[in-house]
């Protein structure tokens, strides 16, 4: 198995064979917060403007989405993990567009096959990797807005390499130490996008022991999934 790390949205365009796109800061810790909360699968979309219209073909579905930390204007949900675990999605349908994760998904058209990846599902996607075995896994680290290097992302990756490689690696002290670092906007008032009850939902690791895969639906359309291992 050949493993390596990229990062960014150019990193995701960049990857083959097995990849996982990693957003820790907050598009798939949610998303693993909203399949705990029932929700039957979550379409990741690039652009709002094609959330939007999925949102008026199928007004029955949730939509979360961030620009800039922030809500998106006429979305039900931001992209806070806090709120979603207060959420009853059982058996519900998600839209999902981030500026940085769901970035990653579409981005990723080399790939043989993607599951999304955070601290709190990390072992839970080395697991799956390993059972798959592929000749090639490509783990990307998308970063700040896909464009700037995210500390939260790259120490999920390295995670996520130490554990398939059978390396021993500290992530619970180094997932702490973030609240000092990249996760110190969690505590700075003039962030409210950022609530503080995000950031121990975000590094609570190896919370979920699951996987989210991207598959396509009938429509073609990318979809992901809760895999159970």
């Amino acid at each position: 198995m050949r493993v390596q790390v990229l990062e960014l949205v150019e990193g995701a365009r960049r990857a083959r064979g097995l990849t996982v796109v990693i957003d820790v800061f907050r598009a798939f810790t949610l998303e693993c917060y909203l399949f705990a909360r029932g929700a039957s699968r979550v379409y990741p979309v690039g652009a709002v403007d094609a959330a939007l219209a999925m949102k008026r073909d199928h007004p029955d579905w949730v939509t979360f989405g961030e620009r800039g930390g922030a809500r998106v204007e006429g979305f039900e949900h931001g992209n806070s993990p806090a709120e979603a675990v207060g959420l009853d999605l059982a058996g519900r349908t998600c839209i999902h567009t981030t500026s940085a994760g769901t970035q990653g998904i579409v981005s990723a058209t080399g790939a043989t096959e993607i599951v999304t990846a955070s601290l709190v599902n990390a072992a839970a996607v080395a697991e799956y990797v390993r059972r798959r075995d592929p000749q090639e896994v490509s783990i990307v680290a998308m970063g700040n807005a896909g464009v700037r290097t995210a500390e939260e992302d790259v120490l999920c990756a390295r995670y996520i390499e130490a554990l398939l490689a059978g390396r021993p690696f500290d992530v619970q002290g180094r997932a702490d130490a973030l609240a000092g670092t990249a996760g110190a906007k969690f505590f700075d008032p003039a962030h409210p996008e950022f609530p503080q009850a995000d950031f121990p939902l975000c590094v609570a690791c190896d919370r979920f022991g699951f996987v989210i895969r991207t598959e396509r639906d009938g429509s073609g359309r990318l979809v992901n999934v809760r895999v159970d291992l």
